[in-house]
């Protein structure tokens, strides 16, 4: 009796034991499935976020993050010679009421600059501030420079120049870290940059090289106060003078389209690469604007040797089909580095990229172009020096006509070049090729 009631409470416990098993099983299945089906909704949800997240908004948002402000209602002209810029440029100073500020890489000791200072020494006659910086590195290494006796008799002429870090023994260690900015600002409501510093082969081109292309553009609007920014702070680190007050910082948001309601407001934001302070900003932006695009990417630039960063972004964009297009220059003014540039555009080529080789002078234009949604101008390089060393300004401009109307200089462009092919490759001499490898490994300082 005894052993009957231990049986049939041990049958008892198994079966309630099988019962409990059974319903755990049926919530470990029930919550396995859940759990599927939250990742499967969530994968699906950050696919249609991915997919309605247009390349200039993920940009802009990247750049917000990065402290570097979007600002809007802005009118921007696109100068794409050295006649345009000039003659825009010339035109306004004529009008300047209260200051000029200009900041270049150099003035090279020309017709086109003696122009510029004898305009200058007229507006300072008239009461008109002038305050000029060029960098001495600049100076130096170009064929032209404004000598002692030069910049005694621009003083002369009323006009406040400053030499930027002037190069003292042992002038190895000034090397780096140069201004290669190109910014003029009158009167706090325009302001100019780009790739052209003050030189006549901008219009004339240059012997053996041809005509020299670059590209420039004119901003009004709040946008200018940024570029103001930047030159007061160089500025106060090359004399020591600190320079404030609302007089020159004059824009507001909604002045500019009062005053011009024709006018069709565009987006800016100015990016600014500044040793110590945003050294990383430039490249960083670079690789985000190109990792982040959708279908077309169309870049021209000079010295085009990328570091990692940017070369990295260029592969993941042809990898995940992305049309990218490159255009560089097949002469330079610098010896050396159009090999290193061919050996680097011949990696992507072979990625699939299209590559196409200006045959009509130098293509000094530091340029880029995004799904046709936004743009880029400025007088950065893509190269280890103006991505790591030297002082920089971009306009990264949020508007399709802007950016439309670079892509169609573009794509005119290439009616003066040549596809880069496996043919065309094949036919460059083995020295040249092995010299594009060797430059290529000096990349870091180039």
């Amino acid at each position: 009796m005894r052993t009957t009631i231990l049986a049939a409470r041990s049958f008892n416990f198994a079966t309630k034991r099988e019962k409990i098993d059974v319903k755990n099983m049926r919530r470990f299945i029930c919550l396995l499935l859940f759990t599927a089906s939250v990742i499967q909704a969530a994968a699906q949800t950050k696919d249609l976020s991915d997919d309605s997240i247009q390349s200039d908004s993920a940009v802009m948002h990247f750049l917000t993050e990065k402290g570097t402000k979007i600002i809007p209602n802005n009118r921007v002209r696109l100068l794409k010679s050295g006649d345009k810029k000039f003659e825009d440029l010339f035109d306004a100073i004529r009008q300047a009421r209260h200051y000029i500020h200009l900041e270049y890489f150099n003035f090279r000791n020309d017709s086109i600059a003696s122009l510029l200072f004898d305009l200058l020494e007229e507006k300072a006659a008239e009461g008109v501030k002038v305050r000029a910086l060029f960098d001495a590195f600049g100076n130096w290494s170009n064929n032209k420079p404004l000598k002692k006796s030069h910049l005694k008799e621009i003083k002369a002429k009323g006009i406040d120049i400053v030499k930027f870090d002037p190069l003292n023994f042992p002038f190895i260690n000034h090397v780096f870290s140069r201004d290669h900015r190109k910014i003029v600002i009158i009167d706090g409501q325009i302001a100019w940059t780009g790739g052209m510093n003050v030189a006549d082969y901008y219009i004339e081109g240059l012997p053996g090289i041809g005509p020299w292309r670059d590209m420039h553009m004119r901003i009004e609007g709040p946008a200018v106060d940024e570029l103001q920014q930047i030159f007061l702070t160089m500025w106060e680190k090359a004399t020591g003078e600190i320079i404030r007050g609302e007089h020159y910082y004059p824009n507001k948001n909604d002045t500019l389209f009062q005053l011009n309601p024709t006018s069709e407001p565009v987006s800016i934001a100015i990016v600014d690469r500044a040793p110590r302070k945003s050294p990383k900003l430039m490249r960083e932006v670079y690789a985000q604007a190109i990792l982040e695009a959708d279908k077309k990417i169309e870049l021209i630039n000079p010295y085009f040797v990328p570091t990692k960063k940017v070369r990295r972004a260029l592969k993941k964009a042809i990898d995940k089909g992305i049309e990218v297009e490159i255009m560089i220059s097949t002469k330079s003014d610098i010896g050396f580095t159009p090999d290193a540039t061919f050996h680097v555009a011949h990696q992507l080529m072979k990625r699939g990229a299209k590559v196409y080789l200006f045959d009509n002078g130098f293509h000094h234009s530091k340029i880029m172009m995004v799904d046709g949604k936004f743009c880029t101008v400025g007088s950065t390089n893509l190269n280890s020096r103006s991505l790591n060393f030297d002082y920089e300004v971009n306009a990264f401009i949020f508007d399709e006509t802007v950016t439309g109307e670079l892509s169609e200089m573009f794509k005119n462009d290439k009616k003066s070049s040549r596809l880069m092919t496996p043919e065309y490759w094949k036919k460059r001499s083995p020295w040249r090729k092995f010299v594009g490898w060797f430059a290529n490994l000096l990349t870091p300082v180039l």
